[in-house]
Protein backbone atom coordinates (compact mmCIF):
# COMPACT_ATOMS: atom_id res chain seq x y z
CA UNK A 1 0.00 0.00 0.00
CA UNK A 2 2.76 2.33 0.69
CA UNK A 3 4.22 1.83 -2.72
CA UNK A 4 1.24 2.75 -4.47
CA UNK A 5 1.06 5.69 -2.15
CA UNK A 6 4.25 6.47 -3.52
CA UNK A 7 3.46 6.12 -7.16
CA UNK A 8 0.25 8.11 -6.50
CA UNK A 9 2.67 10.80 -5.24
CA UNK A 10 4.75 10.76 -7.78
CA UNK A 11 1.92 11.37 -10.05
CA UNK A 12 0.16 14.06 -7.85
CA UNK A 13 3.69 15.81 -8.41
CA UNK A 14 3.51 15.29 -12.07
CA UNK A 15 -0.17 16.58 -12.47
CA UNK A 16 0.24 19.56 -9.55
CA UNK A 17 4.01 20.71 -10.19
CA UNK A 18 6.24 20.87 -13.30
CA UNK A 19 3.75 19.66 -16.13
CA UNK A 20 1.54 22.83 -15.92
CA UNK A 21 1.76 24.57 -18.94
CA UNK A 22 3.14 28.64 -18.11
CA UNK A 23 0.87 31.29 -18.85
CA UNK A 24 2.21 34.49 -19.54
CA UNK A 25 1.03 37.57 -20.63
CA UNK A 26 2.78 38.69 -23.89
CA UNK A 27 2.87 42.02 -25.61
CA UNK A 28 1.38 42.34 -29.03
CA UNK A 29 5.04 41.94 -30.73
CA UNK A 30 5.67 38.78 -29.03
CA UNK A 31 2.41 37.25 -29.97
CA UNK A 32 2.65 38.19 -33.89
CA UNK A 33 5.48 35.31 -34.41
CA UNK A 34 5.78 34.11 -38.12
CA UNK A 35 3.99 31.17 -39.46
CA UNK A 36 6.96 29.56 -40.59
CA UNK A 37 9.09 30.22 -37.45
CA UNK A 38 5.70 28.82 -35.42
CA UNK A 39 6.01 26.08 -37.32
CA UNK A 40 9.94 24.83 -36.64
CA UNK A 41 9.61 25.90 -33.05
CA UNK A 42 6.48 23.85 -32.75
CA UNK A 43 8.65 21.18 -34.91
CA UNK A 44 11.73 21.35 -32.59
CA UNK A 45 9.04 21.05 -29.63
CA UNK A 46 7.83 18.05 -30.68
CA UNK A 47 11.00 16.53 -31.91
CA UNK A 48 12.30 17.08 -28.42
CA UNK A 49 9.31 15.29 -26.59
CA UNK A 50 9.39 12.42 -28.72
CA UNK A 51 12.69 11.63 -28.03
CA UNK A 52 12.18 12.12 -24.50
CA UNK A 53 9.34 9.39 -24.58
CA UNK A 54 11.12 7.39 -26.53
CA UNK A 55 13.90 7.61 -23.69
CA UNK A 56 11.30 6.66 -21.43
CA UNK A 57 9.73 3.96 -23.05
CA UNK A 58 13.11 2.41 -23.75
CA UNK A 59 13.69 2.44 -20.39
CA UNK A 60 10.23 1.38 -18.88
CA UNK A 61 10.30 -1.22 -22.02
CA UNK A 62 13.54 -2.65 -20.62
CA UNK A 63 12.59 -3.13 -17.19
CA UNK A 64 9.20 -4.67 -18.53
CA UNK A 65 11.21 -7.50 -20.27
CA UNK A 66 13.10 -8.06 -17.02
CA UNK A 67 10.34 -8.35 -15.10
CA UNK A 68 7.69 -9.35 -16.81
CA UNK A 69 5.62 -7.04 -15.83
CA UNK A 70 4.93 -2.84 -15.34
CA UNK A 71 6.31 -3.21 -11.61
CA UNK A 72 4.82 0.49 -10.20
CA UNK A 73 6.77 -0.72 -6.80
CA UNK A 74 9.85 -0.06 -8.64
CA UNK A 75 10.93 3.52 -7.84
CA UNK A 76 12.71 3.88 -11.53
CA UNK A 77 9.68 2.28 -13.26
CA UNK A 78 7.78 6.04 -11.47
CA UNK A 79 10.46 8.22 -12.68
CA UNK A 80 10.91 7.02 -15.80
CA UNK A 81 6.59 7.16 -15.99
CA UNK A 82 6.68 10.62 -14.85
CA UNK A 83 9.32 11.39 -17.64
CA UNK A 84 7.13 9.93 -20.31
CA UNK A 85 4.06 11.50 -19.07
CA UNK A 86 6.13 14.72 -18.61
CA UNK A 87 7.35 14.49 -22.29
CA UNK A 88 3.97 13.82 -23.50
CA UNK A 89 2.14 16.32 -22.11
CA UNK A 90 2.28 18.20 -25.47
CA UNK A 91 0.05 15.83 -27.06
CA UNK A 92 -2.66 16.88 -24.74
CA UNK A 93 -2.87 20.03 -26.76
CA UNK A 94 -1.84 18.99 -30.40
CA UNK A 95 -3.49 15.78 -30.35
CA UNK A 96 -5.52 16.47 -33.77
CA UNK A 97 -2.10 18.44 -35.42
CA UNK A 98 -0.85 16.16 -37.50
CA UNK A 99 2.41 18.25 -38.20
CA UNK A 100 2.74 18.16 -34.29
CA UNK A 101 2.44 14.51 -33.85
CA UNK A 102 5.13 13.72 -37.27
CA UNK A 103 7.53 15.05 -35.41
CA UNK A 104 7.15 13.97 -32.08
CA UNK A 105 7.16 10.06 -34.23
CA UNK A 106 9.94 11.27 -35.77
CA UNK A 107 11.66 12.14 -32.06
CA UNK A 108 10.33 8.71 -30.53
CA UNK A 109 11.69 6.49 -33.44
CA UNK A 110 15.16 8.33 -33.07
CA UNK A 111 15.84 7.74 -29.46
CA UNK A 112 13.85 4.76 -28.71
CA UNK A 113 16.92 2.03 -30.04
CA UNK A 114 14.32 0.62 -32.22
CA UNK A 115 11.42 0.10 -29.98
CA UNK A 116 9.44 2.36 -31.75
CA UNK A 117 9.58 2.03 -35.54
CA UNK A 118 7.82 3.35 -38.86
CA UNK A 119 5.55 0.78 -38.76
CA UNK A 120 4.24 0.86 -34.80
CA UNK A 121 4.66 4.68 -34.33
CA UNK A 122 0.76 5.74 -34.93
CA UNK A 123 -0.03 2.89 -32.47
CA UNK A 124 2.27 4.28 -29.89
CA UNK A 125 1.40 7.70 -30.55
CA UNK A 126 -2.04 7.16 -30.31
CA UNK A 127 -1.20 4.94 -27.08
CA UNK A 128 0.07 8.13 -25.69
CA UNK A 129 -2.69 10.50 -26.45
CA UNK A 130 -5.08 7.87 -24.29
CA UNK A 131 -2.85 7.62 -21.73
CA UNK A 132 -2.17 11.42 -21.34
CA UNK A 133 -6.07 12.23 -21.71
CA UNK A 134 -6.24 9.44 -18.47
CA UNK A 135 -3.65 11.76 -16.67
CA UNK A 136 -6.39 14.50 -16.85
CA UNK A 137 -8.69 11.63 -14.80
CA UNK A 138 -4.99 11.22 -12.07
CA UNK A 139 -4.98 15.35 -12.10
CA UNK A 140 -8.96 15.24 -10.96
CA UNK A 141 -8.72 12.78 -8.26
CA UNK A 142 -5.86 14.53 -6.76
CA UNK A 143 -7.97 17.37 -6.46
CA UNK A 144 -10.26 14.98 -4.85
CA UNK A 145 -7.49 13.70 -2.33
CA UNK A 146 -6.91 17.29 -1.05
CA UNK A 147 -10.42 18.12 -0.72
CA UNK A 148 -11.39 14.57 1.25
CA UNK A 149 -9.74 12.15 3.55
CA UNK A 150 -11.74 9.50 1.74
CA UNK A 151 -10.57 9.96 -1.15
CA UNK A 152 -7.21 7.85 -0.68
CA UNK A 153 -8.81 4.92 -2.07
CA UNK A 154 -10.04 6.40 -4.69
CA UNK A 155 -6.68 8.05 -5.57
CA UNK A 156 -4.68 4.75 -5.56
CA UNK A 157 -7.72 2.87 -7.19
CA UNK A 158 -6.57 5.84 -10.41
CA UNK A 159 -3.09 5.42 -9.96
CA UNK A 160 -3.55 1.67 -10.47
CA UNK A 161 -5.54 2.19 -13.37
CA UNK A 162 -2.69 4.45 -14.43
CA UNK A 163 -0.11 1.54 -14.17
CA UNK A 164 -2.26 -0.75 -16.06
CA UNK A 165 -2.22 1.85 -19.02
CA UNK A 166 1.73 1.51 -18.68
CA UNK A 167 1.61 -1.92 -18.85
CA UNK A 168 -0.91 -2.14 -21.85
CA UNK A 169 1.30 0.41 -24.03
CA UNK A 170 4.55 -1.58 -23.25
CA UNK A 171 2.86 -4.88 -23.90
CA UNK A 172 2.43 -3.28 -27.81
CA UNK A 173 6.11 -4.69 -27.89
CA UNK A 174 5.76 -8.32 -26.68
CA UNK A 175 8.29 -9.70 -24.31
Amino acid sequence: MKKIILFATAIMMVSCGFMQNSTSNSSSNQQSVVSSQKTTQTGNAAVSAGQGAGNALQALYTQYKADGKYDYKNMQNVLNTVTLVANCEGLKENYKDKTYLKEFGKGMIASSLGLVTQNNVQTVTNSLVDMVKANETVQNATSKVQEGANSAASYANTAAQYASSISSLLSLFGK
